[in-house]
């Protein structure tokens, strides 16, 4: 088996950087491992040609592990592709002397057209479970797009491994949040930078990257180069595009979905304002004391190493945000806590009437034509939004749009916006220009309840669908309940 393209001798060279910059990096590196830097996860070495500080998310990804492998189980011949099924071992995670899997076994689903026209490949990290069989073919959506764009498409599951006991949990068999959460307990706790889930969560799409990589350059993958990556995934998977993005300078865009909760903290003081306590969805960040935390420097360790807001100096990538206006874990205003302050090229979407699975919408559409226009560099519409404090939404945009919506929904009783409580409720009406170029939209405060609207603008994009770029979500009227208090030292568990 090839070395790791991840890893740290080789991490410098596959990389699309100057022949000076791959010096530096090397060196780097090097000197990291001869000190046995990598053991101890510092997080204030400058280690990289950037000058970027590297983290012990940076450390724990880049060190070398012997438990990675990857064997094909199934090709399977289709019209104008190939599928690989594959068996991926990405790590091991901790010991027996804490969790009873360390070993992290996945499988891989890649999608090969016969001809190729990009070295840019597409993987979304997806979930699943350990009692799962292989999957024996390629999920529909994923063919459509690999035969759509000629490029590589490939799917990670079982991020994270799951479900997962761990020693003195009276034998709980934990999955998604719970894992994170009681990760994130004994972080909180102990200061070990080697608990918190993110760190394997994204050392294995990292492996799967260095897997299609390895796999489609070989004889048997029909010597074709994928050097490049859009990722791609879901909720906790989708917080785990972010940190992908931190970590592997191949990741050139990214297409987080449904984690709308970047600057954490914030989201969550919020979320409290608004409710009054915590949404059923998150409640395993309750039970497990982590909101205890929040505003503490343990907690600030915790984002620091963590947290995709604390890394934003990073993401300067094509970024496509695809959030859902009935999200059960998360508000729609969230993105007021982020938006402004992301670098870069950055498009959101609120998808109207939607909940955390985007059950039932056109999601697919938006990520096949955004990625569509990415690997053919087709020209990005020229637009930007703001939200004033009055509540009015304005989109400047330099190319016409072919259509912009004002969307809405209307609670008469509560600030509570999810599809659980308000159904399918917005409904959406043409905007027209106030003036070239220019829209606006402002509703006054409801005489009871609250209102939730803004607004979408579709564009051409090359394909059959259009891009649909949405503004933030703005609530009337924007006042809150409830306040959030820090949590006393006596009360953390």
């Amino acid at each position: 088996m090839a070395t790791p393209l991840g890893s740290k001798l080789t991490v410098a060279i596959i990389h699309p950087v100057s022949l000076s910059m791959k010096l530096l990096k090397n060196i780097s590196l090097l000197l990291s491992l001869a000190l046995g830097l990598c053991a101890g996860f510092p997080t204030d070495i400058a280690a990289d040609g950037n000058g970027l500080a590297l983290t012990a998310l940076d450390h724990y990804v880049r060190a070398p592990d012997d438990n990675y492998r990857y064997s094909v189980l199934q090709v399977v011949q289709g019209d104008g592709y190939r599928t690989f099924i594959l068996e991926m071992t990405s790590q091991r995670w901790l010991t027996e002397a804490e969790v009873n899997l360390p070993l992290w076994e996945h499988f891989m689903v890649i999608v090969v057209p016969d001809v190729v026209e990009s070295d840019i490949g597409f993987l979304t990290i997806t979930g699943g479970s350990k009692a799962n069989s292989a999957p024996n073919s390629a999920q529909a959506t994923d063919v459509k797009r690999a035969m759509d764009t000629q490029t590589v498409v490939s799917t990670l599951y079982m991020v994270p491994n799951q479900p997962l006991a761990f020693v003195n949990d009276n034998g709980r068999q934990r999955t998604e949040d719970a894992i994170i959460a009681y990760t994130w307990d004994k972080f909180f706790r102990t200061g070990d930078e080697q608990w918190p889930l993110r760190l394997p969560m994204t050392k294995a799409a990292v492996r799967a990257m260095d897997t299609v990589t390895d796999l489609l350059a070989s004889e048997q993958g029909g010597g074709v180069d994928v050097k490049q990556f859009v990722v791609a995934g879901g909720s906790k998977r989708g917080w785990t595009t972010w940190t992908t993005a931190i970590v592997d300078e191949r990741v050139v865009a990214i297409m987080p979905i449904v984690i709308d909760l970047l600057n954490v903290g914030e989201s969550f003081k919020h979320h409290f304002s608004v409710y009054g306590s915590y949404s059923p969805a998150v409640i395993d960040y309750v039970t497990n004391g982590n909101i205890n935390w929040i505003g503490t420097a343990r907690w600030d360790e915790l984002m620091d190493l963590v947290e995709p807001y604390e890394y934003r100096d990073r993401l300067e990538l094509p970024k496509f945000l695809l959030n859902s206006t009935g999200d059960e874990f998360f508000l729609p205003d969230s993105w007021q806590f982020y938006w402004d302050d992301l670098v870069g090229e950055k498009h959101v979407r609120y998808v109207p009437n939607s909940n955390h699975s985007m059950d039932g919408t056109d999601v697919f559409d938006s990520i096949d034509a955004w990625y569509h226009a990415f690997v053919h560099n087709v020209k990005m519409p020229r637009y930007s939004w703001n939200v004033d404090v009055d509540g009015a939404i304005t989109v400047f945009s330099l190319d016409k749009p072919t259509q912009v919506l004002l969307w809405q929904a209307h609670n008469p009783e509560i600030r509570n916006f999810t599809q659980a409580v308000i159904g399918r409720a917005y409904t959406s009406t043409p905007l027209n220009e106030i003036e070239p170029g220019v829209y606006q939209a402002k509703l006054e405060p409801p005489s009871q309840g609250y209102t939730a609207y803004y607004v979408e603008m579709h564009y051409p994009s090359g394909t059959e669908e259009p891009f649909k770029f949405s503004t933030g979500v703005k609530v009337v009227p924007d006042v809150t309940e409830y306040k959030w208090t820090m949590t006393p030292d006596s009360s953390r568990r």
